[in-house]
């Protein structure tokens, strides 16, 4: 966008205004890397597939393999050795120039608030040096090249450039230049932006000195191109053509109405550009679905069916043996359709029905596979929120504990089918973030937090289990919630 922007925007609005575009770049990553808040429950459907834990019998564990170094590995040493590349020889290039100024002396007479310095040669200068100690540099023949008028202007266009910060803008695009290495139009900005820079300090000295228009571009004329490169730093006459900048001092400069209206215009864009790329970059899985009717807001019912993301705890007791089995399992269903699953020796079956806005009313059945159900629950809640029920079988041998969490479509049925590989393996004493590892690179996924899952050691069986199922137990044992984006896999807490 700064690129269309700033030609249109120098003719309108001044030179100034053209160059406070490039900030645009900067903000637009700045905004791309924002965190995003965390949206509500009903908009964010957290899968939860089965994954079954029972206390009664000791658990197989996955086996984590050693994760394969693939294509993206090497992708990020390339783009790495390239910036490391790019930065080196911006390094060298800037101890190049100051090696020029070895036995360059200090100028006490001038006019200053920055130090001043005379090149031991005629071919370094004029030009500003550095960031953080920023100093001007003259040539060894100022006094000589140029006369009084040229000498005040030369200073007061090095003097801009100080008091602009231009030594930061330089280091700040200079480091992104070397971040997008190999981007051609990376390094096209950086020349633009250099070009934009030395039309903005013209512009900002020709205000002050409007009536020495002529002087002006004598001292430029006079000054031969910058035979060494400076990363850091502004020279007087850069490695670019004179003509525009001679062109624009014909040019009469805008007023303060016009530079006002370009500063307007230019925060507006910057807040519209800023908006849209925080908007872009936050996680689909994070972006609400929902609609606006007349009155108010609702959510959006995504696809007809629910989702019942359940924690069942039943427990045997006989007496001298207390056997309790813990599943948590996810079950879809049509609206008003039983769905039934079966982990181990537990089954559960269920039915949703919509009761109002939001609000479902719940069928549960618990009991043993092949028997008769022990027990009946029925529930009415909200969408997103957390339903209890707790009870005895009529024997009174058997309770039951369960949570229900009901959601809008089946968002675990995505996870399941995220990626068509399959998943089959044992291991002792591995880690969550080892699993999860394993798992994605077998899937082609790129974890973006799996420090999140911590190093506890995890028991777990999978058997030809697709790898978003997989992916998804593993985050349950670690107690976080799986978010799928793309390729893209992150972890966020409950």
């Amino acid at each position: 966008m700064a690129a269309a922007l700033r030609r249109p925007c120098r003719r309108l609005f001044g030179a100034e205004r053209a160059f406070q575009l490039w900030l645009l770049p900067p903000l637009a990553l700045l905004a791309s890397q924002l965190p995003h808040a965390t949206a509500a429950p009903a908009v964010m459907l957290s899968p939860v597939v089965v994954a079954i834990t029972s206390a009664a019998t000791a658990l197989p564990v996955y086996a984590a393999g050693p994760s394969a170094t693939d294509w993206r590995v090497w992708t990020m040493l390339l783009w790495l050795l390239g910036s490391m590349a790019s930065l080196l020889q911006a390094v060298l290039a800037q101890a190049r120039y100051r090696m020029r100024l070895c036995g360059a002396t200090s100028v006490v007479d001038a006019q200053s608030r920055w130090p001043v310095l005379r090149a031991p040669g005629a071919d370094v200068g004029p030009a500003l040096i550095g960031a953080w100690h920023a100093r001007i540099v003259l040539p060894a023949d100022f006094e000589q090249r140029y006369d009084a008028g040229e000498r005040a202007l030369i200073l007061a266009h090095e003097t801009a450039h100080a008091r602009r910060g231009d030594g930061w803008w330089c280091l700040l695009a200079r480091v992104l230049a070397a971040l997008f290495w190999f981007h051609p139009l990376a390094w096209w900005a950086l020349a633009a932006l250099r070009h934009d820079q030395e039309l903005a300090c013209d512009a900002a000295v020709l205000r002050e000195h409007g009536v020495q228009r002529r002087s002006y571009a004598n001292a430029m004329l006079k000054t031969q191109s910058a035979a060494f490169a400076l990363p850091v730093g502004c020279t007087w006459s850069p490695r670019h053509p004179l003509t525009e900048r001679i062109a624009m001092l014909k040019l009469p400069s805008p007023n303060r109405w016009r530079r006002n209206t370009g500063m307007i215009a230019g925060i507006a864009v910057a807040i519209v550009v800023a908006g849209s790329v925080y908007a872009a970059s936050a996680p689909q899985g994070e972006r609400p679905a929902w609609k606006v009717r007349a009155d108010h807001a609702t959510w959006k019912v995504r696809g007809q069916e629910y989702q019942l993301d359940m924690q069942v705890e039943l427990s045997t007791d006989a007496g001298h043996e207390r056997h309790a089995e813990n599943v948590a399992l996810a079950l879809c269903m049509a609206p008003g359709k039983a769905a039934m699953a079966s982990v181990g020796t537990l089954r559960v079956e269920a039915t949703t029905v919509p009761a109002g806005d939001r609000q479902v009313r719940i069928d549960l059945a618990v009991g043993n596979t092949g028997e008769s159900p022990l027990a009946h629950s029925q529930l009415l809640g909200a969408l997103g929120h957390k339903l209890h029920a707790a009870g005895t079988g009529g024997d009174g041998k058997h309770a039951y504990v369960i949570d229900v969490t009901p959601q809008a479509g089946c968002p675990a049925r995505a996870v399941a089918e995220a990626s068509p590989v399959k998943v089959t393996g044992h291991v002792t004493n591995s880690t969550a973030r080892a699993v999860a590892e394993s798992i994605a690179a077998k899937a082609g996924w790129t974890l973006a937090n799996p420090e999140a899952l911590g190093h506890a050691p995890v028991t777990l069986s999978f058997n030809d289990m697709p790898a978003g199922t997989a992916m998804q137990r593993v985050a349950d044992l670690a107690g976080m919630k799986l978010v799928l984006d793309g390729e893209r896999v992150r972890f966020t807490p409950r």
